[in-house]
Parts: C-alpha cells; sequence; structure tokens
C-alpha cells in the first residue's frame, strides 16, 4: 500500500505568487483575479507551516505481554 501523497507548498507558494506578479493591470479580472490568489497563497503557506499531526501505532495482536 503506499503511503500519503505529500505536496510541495513551498514550489506551489513560489507559481502563485509568480501569477500574482504578472497580473498587474487594472482591470476588473485582474483586481478579482488576485484577490482570489491572495486567498490561495494565504492557504498554501498555512498548509506549508502546519505541523503533520502524529500518527497512532498499532501493535499487531500478541506482541504486548501481560504481566502476572
Amino acid at each position: 500500500m503506499e503511503g500519503p501523497l505529500t505536496s510541495d507548498f513551498s514550489a506551489a507558494r513560489l507559481h502563485l505568487e509568480r501569477a500574482y506578479h504578472y497580473l498587474h493591470g487594472n482591470d476588473e479580472t485582474s483586481r478579482s483575479t488576485c484577490e482570489a490568489l491572495d486567498l490561495l497563497i494565504e492557504a498554501v503557506t498555512e498548509a506549508q507551516h502546519r505541523k503533520p499531526e502524529p500518527g497512532v501505532l498499532e501493535f499487531p495482536p500478541g506482541a504486548v505481554r501481560q504481566h502476572g
């Protein structure tokens, strides 16, 4: 079974910031697209700095010793 895929948030943020840079027009489409990119950049930045959730290890049956 394959493990979870990991995203390259750093690279994604770089590309989004470049796209934002190229949309410097003063028209409505450029402004609304930049607003949307702002939200995406913020979401990617938060994901980039989020700490991974700790996993839970399950022991196979019979692996735990019982004292008695």
